[in-house]
């Protein structure tokens, strides 16, 4: 029998062998850890001036020989990130990401007695599409002319599935602005203490979630109920209210709530389960949800925008006739096209001496405004052309179903300030409104009784009562239009309704789609974000087809508009 000291030492030798290879187990289970860099960028056109350093995170499995996904995060290294994504990436918990870290811009001040410009509310605060175009045209084209210290070339993916960006604060919404304007770009967001609120107008975003045709973006919200509550507003209620309005719009959207202030204790503790949830099911597609039910009424789900026809310089005046058929004119080059039924599109008229807005009468001529002659025209189905009023010249233009034809006028100062004439169907015109900004979109409700006139240097649509003789009455600033944060109108142009009363706006957002009582209840964005004027058009006059600077799109929808040159069709009475 072994004495009782011996087998003490033995014991205790057995317990040292026993934690040194435990030990060398954990070394051995660390994962592999991966790379940062640190870098400057000084040379950004969009935000001219300005230096920055950024950071680069390379895993070790990175394999340059396939693109790598990408993770961006404002304020420079944030939540441990690149700790974590060691840990994850090796655990197969996320794919490769290679991740960029980058700090607000400053302008240098030009000596030691001045102050710097500091832009990061500017850039991050600011709505609108600036700081995607930043990170997606300077700063990750930078990042790939960078290599590891290995010699490993970096090549990020390009495909909008495959990126994430995130960021705290004002970075937070930097990081959701850069989705939501650039979804082909980023499509997985963690938002940490997101400065939702009235800095430079975020608080409209809860709003905007609501209106727009969603988008494809999976969000992932952290706030805590002792956040900020200042003059800007109350950070806790506001991240409330986004996660509130991305559930209501059908988004893939989760969220951590607690009891935290504004800083990034909470955030980095559950950083490693946000991006586990962000890239959950990866590389399936990240799914764009079903909408408010103001868009289910109209959408069909499935049935996206399709191209018609490019290669145009600017195309407008799209307007259907009673077949369905769709003409629209290209004014740079003064042509009117012809889409037929079988989607195939031909020359119309040759020579349309600048025409824009166009409308079918009730005698099946289709009716132009030839600004370009001063002149509204009328064509054949030939294309033959009669002088219908001379003197005018006018942007766009409405037939009723008894002849009489309004007319827009932009107009400048002075006596050729903005106005609208009507024109009678014997031939008589006059001048029945004027000071709006600038006339530009107009139509008539379904039971034409009222005539509708989009100011595109404001945010409303006018709406007045018609008279017998086509004079107007009861002008009010009626629809109320959203407008970018980047413009100062909201850029209304062409306008249509359909048959249950709904006002269809071509706006600077998109296609705005407004109740009886003039709200914004809907926002349908086309596929290159420019939309200058739309109809409805085939055999049932159930697709929307959409002018959209060099091109023309289509889109079937469930609702049919209502054409100008048929009898008047009284809708149901709306929610008030």
């Amino acid at each position: 029998m072994q004495p009782p000291r011996l087998r003490l030492a033995l014991c205790s030798s057995l317990a040292l062998l026993l934690l040194g290879t435990a030990s060398l187990r954990a070394e051995d289970a660390k994962p592999p850890k991966g790379e940062v860099t640190k870098y400057t960028f000084d040379r950004s056109k969009v935000f001219p001036g300005t230096t920055r350093d950024y950071w680069i995170y390379v895993p070790k499995q990175y394999d340059p020989s396939k693109p790598a996904c990408l993770y961006v995060c404002q304020d420079g290294v944030q939540y441990n990130a690149p700790a974590v994504f060691d840990e994850l990436i090796a655990k197969g918990e996320m794919p490769v990401v290679i991740g960029v870290f980058v700090r607000p811009g400053e302008v240098k001040p030009p000596d030691d007695k001045s102050l710097a410009r500091y832009n990061r509310s500017y850039e991050y605060d600011g709505l609108g599409d600036a700081y995607a175009r930043f990170l997606i045209d300077e700063l990750l084209p930078e990042v790939e002319t960078k290599a590891t210290a290995d010699g490993r070339p970096i090549r990020l993916s390009k495909e909008a599935n495959d990126r994430s960006i995130a960021g705290a604060s004002s970075g937070a919404i930097a990081a959701f602005t850069a989705a939501w304007e650039r979804p082909d770009s980023f499509r997985r967001v963690f938002s940490s203490i997101g400065t939702y609120v009235g800095l430079r107008g975020g608080n409209v975003y809860p709003t905007l979630i609501r209106k727009y045709e969603p988008k494809p973006i999976r969000v992932f919200l952290q706030d805590g109920s002792r956040d900020q509550n200042i003059y800007a507003g109350d950070w806790w209620m506001a991240n409330q209210e986004m996660e509130r309005a991305l559930v209501f719009a059908g988004y893939e959207v989760n969220h951590a709530w607690g009891d935290g202030g504004h800083d990034g204790k909470h955030a980095t503790a559950i950083f490693p389960d946000a991006m586990r949830w962000l890239w959950k099911g990866w590389p399936a597609p990240v799914k764009a949800g079903k909408g408010s039910a103001p868009l289910q009424a109209i959408l069909i789900p499935g049935e996206e925008w399709t191209l018609v026809a490019d290669g145009y310089r600017f195309t407008e005046g799209p307007i259907a006739n009673a077949k369905g058929e769709v003409f629209f004119n290209d004014i740079p080059n003064n042509k009117a096209y012809k889409i037929g039924l079988d989607g195939k599109v031909s020359l119309f008229i040759s020579d349309t001496k600048g025409a824009n807005g166009q409308a079918f009468g009730p005698d099946g001529r289709l009716y132009a405004v030839a600004s370009g002659a001063s002149q509204v025209v009328a064509y054949d189905a030939e294309g033959k052309t009669s002088v219908i009023a001379d003197g005018i010249r006018g942007n766009d233009i409405v037939v009723g179903h008894d002849g009489g034809i309004w007319v827009t006028h932009p107009g400048g100062n002075g006596p050729d300030s903005s106005h609208v004439w009507y024109i009678s169907p014997k031939g008589e015109k006059k001048v029945v409104d004027t000071g709006l900004k600038y006339a530009n979109g107009i139509t008539l409700s379904p039971d034409q009784t009222l005539l509708y006139v989009a100011d595109f240097k404001s945010h409303w649509v006018y709406s007045y009562q018609i008279k017998p003789d086509g004079s107007l009455a009861f002008k009010q600033k009626y629809d109320h239009l959203h407008a970018p944060d980047t413009a100062d109108d909201s850029g209304a142009d062409g306008i249509r309704v359909d048959r249950d009363g709904r006002l269809y706006v071509a706006s600077r957002l998109g296609i705005q789609v407004c109740d009886q009582p003039g709200r914004v209840n809907c926002i349908i964005p086309t596929p290159n974000g420019k939309v200058a004027n739309l109809c409805f058009g085939g055999p049932e006059f159930d697709t929307i087809f959409a002018t959209c600077g060099d091109r023309v799109y289509k889109r079937k929808v469930k609702v049919h508009g209502a054409n100008t040159f048929d009898a008047p069709i009284k809708p149901g009475k709306p929610q008030l």
